[in-house]
C-alpha cells in the first residue's frame, strides 16, 4: 500500500471540494469536530454543499460558521436543534436551508452501508413517525420497519488524534464519534490529526481506522 498524502496546510487539505459536494463532518457536538478544515472549505469557496453531521453547528464556530457563511444547501442530521445552534435556527425558519432529520443510529448504520456496499436495510426505528411518510415498509417478526438507503459522500472531513504516513488512524476517547464509519463512506477522506508518525510507529492493535480508507491527512505537527 502507497503512503497516503501528507499535506502541510489545510488549505491545500480540502482543493478540489466542489460545489454540490455532499461532505460528511464527524464530531459529536465540538468533540471530533475537524475545525481546521471546516474553516479552510469555508476559505476555499465551495457552495451548494449538503452536510452530512451529528448535528447542525454550535454557536458560530465550526460547521455553523460554514452555514453562516451562506455555503450549505442541505443538511441531514439527528439533532438540529440545541441551546447554540442559533445559526441553523435562523437560516432555517427563513427557509434558507433544507432539513433532514435521521435518527442517530440510522445516520451511522445508514454510512456504513454505503461503506460495506449494502444496496438498503431495514430497520424499525421511526416506524410510524413522519420519519417513514413516503418510504418503504416491511413487517418483519411482527414488527414494523422502514427501508433506509446508504449516504454516501463525496467528500468526508474527520478529526483523528494521531496518524501514520500510511494514513493509519487512531483516535482520541469521544472524538472517535462518527470517524470510523465515515471514513469508509466517502470516495475522499480527509483527516486532520494533531501529529503523524513513521509508518510503524503505531500499535496495530490501537488502529481504527487503515489507511486504505484515507486520502488526505493534516497535521498539526510532524513527529
Amino acid at each position: 500500500m502507497s503512503a497516503v498524502t501528507v499535506l502541510d496546510s489545510y488549505d491545500a487539505a480540502v482543493a478540489g471540494v466542489e460545489d454540490g459536494a455532499t461532505v460528511l463532518v464527524g464530531g459529536f457536538g465540538m468533540a471530533g469536530m475537524p475545525v481546521e478544515l471546516i474553516d479552510a472549505l469555508i476559505r476555499q469557496g465551495a457552495g451548494d454543499l449538503t452536510i452530512v453531521s451529528n448535528n447542525a453547528g454550535n454557536g458560530d464556530t465550526g460547521l455553523a460558521a460554514l452555514l453562516a457563511a451562506g455555503r450549505v444547501r442541505k443538511v441531514v442530521c439527528s439533532f438540529p436543534r440545541q441551546s447554540d445552534s442559533w445559526v441553523f435556527d435562523g437560516l432555517y425558519r427563513a427557509g434558507k436551508i433544507e432539513l433532514e432529520v435521521v435518527p442517530q443510529g440510522n445516520l451511522a448504520e445508514r454510512m456504513r452501508a454505503a461503506g460495506a456496499g449494502i444496496g438498503a436495510f431495514f430497520c424499525p426505528t421511526g416506524a410510524g413517525t413522519p420519519l417513514a411518510e413516503g418510504k418503504e415498509t416491511r413487517e418483519i417478526d411482527g414488527r414494523t420497519h422502514v427501508l433506509e438507503y446508504p449516504i454516501k459522500g463525496d467528500v468526508a472531513l474527520i478529526r483523528a488524534h494521531v496518524a501514520d504516513t500510511l494514513g493509519n488512524l487512531v483516535y482520541r476517547k469521544t472524538a472517535r464519534n462518527f470517524g470510523p464509519v465515515m471514513a469508509t463512506a466517502a470516495r475522499t477522506v480527509i483527516a486532520q490529526v494533531d501529529r503523524v508518525v513513521p509508518a510503524g510507529g503505531l500499535d496495530p492493535e490501537a488502529v481504527v481506522t487503515p489507511g486504505i480508507y484515507i486520502d488526505r491527512v493534516v497535521p498539526k505537527e510532524r513527529a
